[in-house]
């Protein structure tokens, strides 16, 4: 909105022309779904606590986490409302890829509320039954396919668009000419993507602040990956594809960061209101639309490298009991326990209990921070690799 105040109506006013950058309104971006985040949570987390809408442990976790029973949940409600709102603010609204995100955004949030909310209505945490979430977020996932193929076959002739070249194609990263064209096949690997990337999220979020703070990192490699790969000049340097219009997604990108920052104020350790479903799938679901987006669909394993590491544990955990169990008579566990961050807290705290020092959880949280740091470096890393 800003962006058309400053670019056709104050063009005399040469300070406000600073509001068609790119650069300056991501910043202002970030900064206005912090405010918004950091300002009404409070609000909503009395409303929360009022209305009794409160997260049910589950009972075969960690059992200190049966004390945050009752925590007021669906804070994801606060992101998803901060990151829309900043983004119609500094965006353009000639962009496609901001509409998409933002549709992917609210389409997997509003499936991650209805799952919320039935685990508060049913007092378990169960929610929305595997098969029914299986089939919303297919279905999402086939709209979001056909309106980037749509976008697509809308601009083949155009001489300034060349996203048709590429749409297919998948670049694998720290190899400069690795570049297969998966045809037909590309599109259920975009269903794998974004049912993937919502659901490995949706397992990482079990600590206080742990899934917010991964966020923030992978969000930041997404929005450095978006405005390079909208830039000409950077992108024949950087040896990428070139996406006509993908540093608009500085904007999203931006604002997820923000409101991450503010939500975290609030979701740290000990958290006063968790993210629920509502937020977990909707912000996985659009890390999985940007990789699409930028053509980074294999290096997303790297950017997502806890939120991978934490699905595959669980894969790995229920596959190897049930081999087990089927061949042996009693099943058997790799883990101490499944998501990852748990097997770890665990492993921790009872080594810190040893040596007589205090456990709080903040330590495996900071810790697979760190990680998910490293992770991020090096997906960057690829970007000069090529």
């Amino acid at each position: 909105m800003f962006y058309y105040l400053g670019k056709y109506f104050l063009q005399d006013f040469t300070p406000l022309r600073v509001l068609s950058y790119i650069s300056f309104r991501g910043v202002l971006a970030a900064i206005t779904a912090l405010l918004i985040s950091f300002i009404v949570s409070p609000s909503i987390i009395r409303a929360l606590k009022q209305f009794k809408l409160g997260q049910s442990v589950r009972e075969d976790g960690p059992q200190d986490h049966l004390i945050k029973s009752g925590t007021p949940t669906m804070g994801g409600v606060i992101m998803i409302v901060s990151v829309t709102l900043s983004t119609l603010i500094w965006q353009r609204f000639d962009n496609f890829y901001t509409w998409l995100v933002l549709f992917a955004l609210i389409g997997f949030g509003v499936l991650g509320f209805i799952d919320d909310y039935l685990k508060i209505k049913l007092r378990n945490s169960d929610g929305v039954s595997a098969k029914m979430k299986m089939i919303i977020q297919l279905t999402l996932s086939l709209i979001i396919f056909a309106l980037l193929k749509a976008h697509v076959m809308m601009h083949i002739n155009s001489p300034e668009i060349n996203i048709h070249q590429y749409f297919s194609l998948i670049y694998i990263p720290f190899l400069k000419e690795a570049i297969i064209d998966l045809g037909w096949i590309y599109f259920p690997l975009v269903v794998v993507i974004l049912i993937g990337a919502s659901n490995a999220t949706n397992l990482t979020d079990g600590l206080d602040g742990l899934l917010t703070g991964l966020l923030i990192f992978a969000f930041g490699a997404f929005m450095i990956i978006a405005y390079v790969s909208g830039r000409a000049d950077f992108a024949k340097y950087l040896n990428i594809p070139y996406i006509m219009g993908s540093s608009e997604l500085v904007i999203p990108a931006m604002a997820i960061i923000g409101a991450c920052i503010g939500f975290l104020w609030y979701n740290s350790h000990p958290a006063e209101i968790f993210m629920g479903d509502v937020g977990s799938l909707a912000f996985g679901a659009t890390l999985g639309v940007f990789s699409i987006i930028l053509k980074k669909e294999i290096l997303l394993i790297l950017i997502g490298g806890v939120f991978v590491l934490e699905a595959l544990s669980v894969m790995l955990q229920v596959g190897y009991f049930r081999y087990t169990k089927k061949r042996y008579g009693t099943g058997k566990r790799i883990f101490r326990m499944a998501p990852l961050h748990h097997h770890y807290e665990i492993t921790w705290k009872e080594q810190l209990q040893d040596l007589g020092k205090p456990w709080s959880e903040t330590k495996v949280v900071i810790r697979f921070w760190i990680i998910g740091i490293l992770f991020t470096l090096v997906a960057l890393a690829t970007l000069k690799l090529q």
